[in-house]
Parts: C-alpha cells; structure tokens; sequence
C-alpha cells in the first residue's frame, strides 16, 4: 500500500471504479460527480454544525468547580486529560496517517474537515482547563504522569502505530474500527461523566461545550462506519473471518479497557454512576457500533442511562444519509428542566 499522488493527470479512474483506499485518483475534487454522496451529506452537515468555543459561558463552571467535591475535581481532570490527549492523537492521525491512504476525493474532503474539528475541541479544551482548573499544569500533564491513563492512551494509539509502521489493507481497515471505537465509545464514556456532574446543576458551561463537541464526534462516527460499510460493499474480500475476529476483539478489549477506566475516575463516588452501570452503558455502546456496520452483538445489553441521551440532543437533529437528505442542527442552549 502506497500513499496517493496527489497529483495524478496519467489517472484514467471513472467515478464508478472509486475505492475508499487502493483507489487510483486524479487529485481533483470533483464534487458534482461522486460515487459516495453520503460523504457530501456528510460535509453539508458538518459545515453546518460550524461552531467557536467563544460560543460557550463558562463563569458559573469557574464557582462551580470550586464547590465540586475532591473526588468530582479528581474525576473532572482526568476526564478533561483523557479528552485532551484522544483529540490531539485524532488531529494527527487523520492527517498524517488516515488521509493519505484514503482515495475517494469525496472522503478527503470531510477528513480534512474532521481534522480541523479535532483541533477546535483542543481549543475548547484548553478553555476548559484555563479558566476552570487550578492546576492546568498538573492536566496537562497527567498523560505522562497517571499510569493508568498512560497504559489507556498506549492501548488507544496501539493500531494507528500498525497502519504508520505497516500500511497494507488489513491496517487500514483495522485502523477504521478503531477509529470508531474511539469516536463511538471512549468519547462517549468521557461526555457522560460530564454530563452526569450538569445532571446535578453543576457545570453546564462544561456540559454545553461537551454538547457541541459530541455533535461534531457524531459525524466522525457517521463517518467511519459509512468507510467501513462502503468497503464491505466495494472489497468484501478484505472482511475475511480472521479479522472479523480480530475486530471482535478489538471491541472486547475496548470494553474491558474502558470500563476500567471509567471504574478507576468515579471510585464509587459519583452520584449515578456505579462500576456496574458504567459497564453496561460500555458494552451497550459497543453493541450499536458493532450493529452499525453489519455485525453481531457481543453483549445483548439494555442502555442503563437513557439519560444521557438528552443532554447530546439539538433540535431538529435528523438525517438520512443514503436519501440524502439533511436537516440542519440549531445552536440551542441546554434546558436541564426535562432532567
């Protein structure tokens, strides 16, 4: 597997023999002509989503924290770490190590949107931490100096290192899943504990910011799955039984590894969420991504925290991706009287 020219005239490739990787481009973007029109939806919606950080009040989260218990601040931090170092990997690895290989023009197009996304969480982030956190520093820090975190983040980067080090097909295709695991269930985990502390009134600036950054992690997630599915379809010998396995235990590691985590920030101590929900909400997520692209359930579980659903939610948030139809998001602000 060799990285796309990105200047290709001696290109003969017709838009029907388009592939998401191994393809032979052109270069050009020819946007009014497209084998995948769910990735221009996709880009509609994303540049619709457009949001600024600035956006978002932050002076009641400044109190609010002060007043948060140690094992709230301690659970925040770590959350806040985790969320930092999964959008400063992302930012690079589409770029430097997705986009290249990628050679549909149309999906180009909404990685390098994605990227520019990735970044402006880090922007959030750093507004968060910065005028929040009295210990910015110590945040910024805790990727190097929690093992815990460290052993997470290692595990995380572990498959993006295979595809840089060894680009072939199964690479790229692994490195597909696990980017919907990262998109599809570490995020996840991340938000909800934020938005279990908005539950209590406390940090809706937090919550607010949170909010708008999921909306944009739904369309990553939409993303990969449509990658993934768009390849079974286009190279379905690719999707072999070893790796399907491999993948199922891609997602089981995932799980163990997140629920762990999850276990290790809260220590029992946050309002509504035990080690044993946090479990069952991982392996619920697990089970909707593995469903999305066409594979079977590992765990048959019942969403414990249907709650959590709300807190992500904008108005008129519906799309159909292969009809082709988008529906614009609002930029409303949160209403914590429906929680």
């Amino acid at each position: 597997m060799i990285r796309k020219k990105i200047y290709n005239p001696e290109s003969k490739e017709k838009t029907s023999e388009r592939r998401i990787f191994g393809g032979n481009p052109t270069g050009i973007f020819e946007l009014n002509d497209l084998k995948y029109q769910w990735a221009y939806n996709l880009w509609e919606m994303m540049l619709n989503n457009t949001w600024f950080p600035k956006e978002v009040d932050m002076t009641k989260d400044v109190s609010d924290y002060k007043n948060l218990t140690s094992d709230e601040k301690s659970a925040y931090d770590k959350v806040l770490a985790q969320l930092i170092f999964m959008d400063s990997l992302q930012t690079n690895n589409i770029i430097d190590n997705i986009n290249p290989f990628i050679t549909a023009p149309e999906v180009n197009l909404i990685l390098v949107r994605q990227a520019f996304e990735e970044a402006l969480h880090s922007q959030s982030y750093a507004v968060m931490v910065d005028s929040i956190s009295t210990n910015t520093d110590e945040i910024y820090e805790l990727w190097r100096k929690d093992m815990m975190l460290k052993t997470k983040n290692d595990a995380i980067a572990q498959v993006y290192e295979e595809l840089a080090q060894n680009p072939t097909d199964r690479n790229i295709v692994k490195a597909m899943f696990a980017n919907q695991i990262l998109e599809g269930i570490y995020f996840y985990s991340g938000f909800t504990y934020l938005y279990t502390l908005a539950r209590s009134d406390k940090m809706l600036g937090t919550a607010q910011m949170i909010r708008f950054i999921q909306r944009d992690e739904v369309t990553h997630l939409l993303l990969f799955q449509n990658m993934i599915n768009s390849t079974k379809r286009d190279r379905p010998e690719l999707f072999t039984p070893d790796l399907i396995d491999e993948v199922y235990e891609m997602f089981r590691s995932a799980v163990k590894l997140e629920s762990e985590w999850g276990a290790y920030i809260t220590q029992g101590q946050i309002l509504g969420l035990t080690d044993d929900i946090i479990a069952q909400y991982i392996q619920y997520l697990a089970d909707q991504r593995l469903h999305a692209v066409g594979l079977e359930k590992l765990y048959n579980v019942e969403h414990p925290i249907k709650w959590v659903d709300n807190f992500s939610k904008f108005n008129d948030q519906k799309t159909n991706f292969f009809e082709g139809n988008v529906t614009n998001y609002s930029k409303g602000s949160l209403d914590f009287d429906d929680f």
